[in-house]
C-alpha cells in the first residue's frame, strides 16, 4: 500500500520542480530574444543582424557586391547571411532551452531539444 503523505510530498515536489523549470524557461526565452546573432556571407561583404528571436535587426552589404550587372550574386550573398544568422539564432536557443527540456519526459536519445517553433510559435 502506498502512503498517501508520501504521494503528496511526491506531487508537491513535481509540481515545485515544474514552476522552477517554467520560471528557468522564461528566463532563457528572455535571454534568446533580447540577445542578437550575425551571419555572414562573402567574406563579411554581407553582414545580417537579427535577434535570438529572428527579428532582424541590420543589414550592411559592403559598396564592392553592388553591381547593378550582378544583382543575383548580391541576393545569393543576402540569403546566405541571413540562413547563417537564423541558424545561429536557432543553435543560441538550443543551448539556452535544450538543458531544461531534459527530465520533462522527453526521450533524450536523438532529440536535440525544442525547435524554434516549439519555444516562440509560428514560422521562424
Amino acid at each position: 500500500m502506498t502512503d498517501p503523505m508520501s504521494q503528496a510530498n511526491d506531487m508537491n515536489d513535481l509540481l515545485a520542480q515544474a514552476a522552477r523549470v517554467q520560471a528557468e524557461l522564461q528566463k532563457a526565452q528572455e535571454e534568446i530574444l533580447a540577445a542578437h546573432v550575425e551571419g555572414t556571407a562573402g567574406n563579411g561583404l554581407v553582414k545580417v543582424v537579427m535577434t535570438g528571436g529572428a527579428e532582424l535587426v541590420d543589414l550592411q552589404i559592403d559598396k564592392s557586391v553592388v553591381d547593378p550587372e550582378d544583382v543575383d550574386t548580391l541576393q545569393d550573398l543576402v540569403i546566405g547571411a541571413f540562413k547563417e544568422a537564423h541558424a545561429a539564432a536557432g543553435k543560441l536557443a538550443q543551448e539556452k532551452i535544450g538543458p531544461l527540456s531534459q527530465g520533462m519526459g522527453q526521450s533524450q536519445q536523438g532529440y536535440d531539444g525544442p525547435s524554434f517553433q516549439d519555444v516562440f510559435g509560428g514560422n521562424q
